[in-house]
């Protein structure tokens, strides 16, 4: 057994396999395995083309099923051996370990094979944008960023900002070319103070944004804190007439925490609302959720906002929409003119290196994360140390006390 040779082909076609079979080694070889198989591109994630396996065994005395080559007389059977067995129909317990050595010989091909394209295509990619450069701990923690969530080139240009500064000796440490990362990226991310009442001041706040995102919720999240913590007299108005789920669901909350609440659907009816609750230290605004591309519908929440004259309009995102749909729904929003950014459902997404191209178009600060359902806690004021660590993934979602 210390001359058995075992080997994957794979070609287009069954007749250019079995062709290299041939030609690499030789009309003697044994056939153990044909298969279909399809190439895997992006590092395994995109099915490629079909093409057609051959796994093929030299030195080992089973029937050769190559066909015989053109021209060439067929070879004369090979006369018993010993004991009356045939050396083209070995034992069973020899055909057992031809097998088993044939299946783990199988396995390290497969694992070589996966292991060989996954460095081809991080070469590939390297070899496109610069990467050869970089020393290896550098080339790890990109990788860790683009798993992270991160688009390529955030990634790059984030880690070329770290290569650029006072870390260029220091480069053969990951934890500290990312704790470099944390600090270049909560520079440049902005976040407001939460809500700050002033004494014998009523304040508006508005949250808007899509369907689904959570404003219900978290106005009730705001309410309860406002009111049981900081005792703090809260009034609440829903502009959400859609649904009368939502707006069941947030009088539920009212009456628990005893809050007076006002349900409108005209400019008018704003105004008035507003207007009833002006002796009151903080009103919440609660919006019927918009599809980002209704524009009447904006026109007309516009509208009603400009009615009750808001001091703040939180934009709300859900952090479990993709980077494409957040920003589409930044744009279509700007019509409002938000004041500040709130994440919810932190809870829900496995990771938020997205969030980075959508924090940097918008130009508004943070001001709230949400993390969960339960009111009043799962609500956090936004800290941009914190959502730096979490968009470069370099921590779990650790629920912080609401501030």
């Amino acid at each position: 057994m210390d001359n058995v040779e075992i080997r994957t082909f794979r070609a287009s076609t069954m007749h250019e396999a079995l062709a290299l079979v041939r030609r690499e080694m030789g009309p003697d070889a044994a056939i153990l395995r044909t298969r279909e198989v399809r190439a895997r591109r992006w590092f395994g994630l995109l099915p490629g083309r079909p093409e057609i396996e051959v796994v093929a065994s030299f030195g080992v005395n089973v029937p050769s099923r190559l066909p015989a080559e053109t021209g060439t007389s067929s070879p004369s059977r090979r006369p018993p051996a010993e004991g009356g067995l045939s050396l083209e129909q070995p034992a069973p317990e020899t055909r057992a370990l031809i097998l088993r050595a044939a299946h783990a010989g199988m396995e390290v091909q497969q694992k070589l094979e996966n292991m060989e394209h996954m460095l081809r295509s991080l070469c590939r990619r390297a070899g496109s944008s610069g990467l050869y450069d970089w020393p290896e701990p550098l080339f790890r923690v990109y990788a860790d960023l683009i798993d992270a969530d991160l688009s390529e080139e955030d990634a790059r240009e984030l880690l070329e900002r770290v290569r650029g500064e006072s870390l260029r000796d220091r480069m053969d440490e990951p934890m500290l070319i990312k704790a470099r990362l944390a600090r270049i990226l909560e520079s440049e991310l902005a976040a407001t103070q939460p809500i700050r009442l002033t004494p014998g001041r009523c304040r508006v706040c508005a949250l808007v944004g899509p369907t689904g995102v959570g404003k219900t919720t978290t106005i009730a999240k705001l309410a309860a804190n406002f009111r049981l913590r900081e005792n703090r007299r809260v009034g609440l108005i829903t502009m959400d007439t859609y649904r009368i789920a939502a707006v069941e669901q947030l009088r539920t909350y009212a009456d628990i925490i005893d809050l007076p609440m006002r349900v409108v659907s005209t400019p008018r009816e704003m105004q008035e609302a507003v207007r009833s609750f002006e002796t009151l230290d903080l009103v919440l605004i609660d919006t019927a959720g918009r599809s980002p591309k209704d524009d009447i519908k904006i026109r007309e929440l516009r509208t009603l906002l400009t009615e009750a004259a808001a001091d703040e309009i939180h934009l709300v995102l859900s952090s479990v929409a993709g980077t494409k749909a957040l920003l589409q729904t930044l744009e279509r929003f700007r019509t409002v003119r938000p004041t500040a950014l709130i994440l919810t459902k932190l809870d829900e997404s496995p990771s938020f290196g997205g969030l980075l191209p959508v924090l940097r178009a918008a130009g508004l600060p943070l001001s709230y994360l949400t993390n969960g359902q339960n009111v009043p806690d799962d609500i956090e004021t936004a800290q941009p140390a914190r959502v730096a660590r979490l968009i470069l993934g370099m921590e779990g979602l650790v629920k912080e006390p609401h501030a």
